[in-house]
């Protein structure tokens, strides 16, 4: 890849990147809940994953050998659903109906709902056991089929998350890549004052877990770490990217606050409006 394509990759990524922002803002003003905070956290790396990293096709997206996304912080639903839509995998319109009734969009995802959902999560921990047993699977079947997990903060501090890491590196799943989106904050504030999970690096290395240490908002770096994870054949690799809740909103940003709030009409307009999208909200 040469520098200018890099480039131009890269801007594509941040432009996608910032509409996605923009849709979490929009669908959780409209639902009047939902969790913003750590949605905005993740877009970055959900983008790299969905509109680069995985193998797969929404017009064919059950097809056995593809890669698999786990996003075990089930609750950043917005930022995946509104990912979903922008590559075309469910009407765009649709990102308004968030958490009514009757809605396939569900505060928390629902893989009997939606395309390329891949486990309902929400149930802090449980994602990443279904995503080692989804490597573990594909490997016995032979698949070249990848699995990416989305890991949060606050699931970090459950024994069922370790347990399950655990037995990915004890399979040595090469095909496994665990990505923690380390924004330091969970709902009644810092992951280190509520229940401390540091050296965190460190302890995924000495569950044998090939670690990486990012900004998980810099795309260049993004992309290096899922390179190089591909390119390690030897067990599962662990991706600690550093981020900000909140990221991209003023006021949003490394508030703990934001975490399951839903802006009102001025803060979803001021937000709109920093996310470089007309200050405009649909009626209620």
């Amino acid at each position: 890849m040469g520098r200018d394509e890099s480039d131009e990759l890269i801007l594509s990524l941040q432009n996608t990147a910032r509409e996605v922002r923009q849709e979490v803002i929009r669908s959780t003003y409209m639902a009047g809940s939902g969790h913003p905070g750590g949605s905005l956290s993740v877009t970055d790396l959900l983008v790299a994953l969905l509109f680069h990293e995985i193998r797969w096709d929404p017009a064919d997206y059950e097809r056995p050998d593809r890669d698999r996304l786990v996003l075990s912080k089930g609750h950043a639903a917005p930022a995946l659903y509104a990912a979903l839509a922008l590559r075309g995998a469910i009407p765009r319109e649709e990102l308004l109906t968030l958490r009514r009734l009757g809605s396939r969009l569900q505060g928390h995802v629902d893989r009997t709902k939606l395309p390329y959902v891949e486990a309902a999560t929400g149930c802090l921990g449980q994602g990443i056991g279904m995503a080692v047993g989804m490597a573990l699977d594909a490997r016995l079947a032979g698949r070249p089929s990848r699995v990416y997990a989305v890991l949060g903060d606050g699931e970090c501090q459950a024994g069922l998350t370790w347990e399950a890491l655990m037995a990915g590196g004890h399979y040595r799943l090469a095909n496994l890549v665990a990505i923690l989106d380390r924004n330091g904050l969970e709902t009644d504030g810092s992951t280190e004052s509520i229940m401390g999970i540091e050296p965190i690096a460190d302890k995924f290395r000495a569950f044998r877990y090939h670690t990486l240490e990012i900004d998980g908002h810099d795309f260049r770096q993004i992309l290096a770490a899922l390179a190089e994870a591909r390119r390690f054949t030897e067990g599962p690799t662990a991706i600690v990217a550093r981020t900000v809740k909140g990221k991209g909103v003023s006021f949003m940003e490394g508030q703990h606050s934001w975490h399951g709030k839903a802006p009102s009409k001025a803060e979803a307009e001021k937000a709109l409006t920093e996310l470089g999208a007309p200050a405009e909200v649909p009626p209620r």
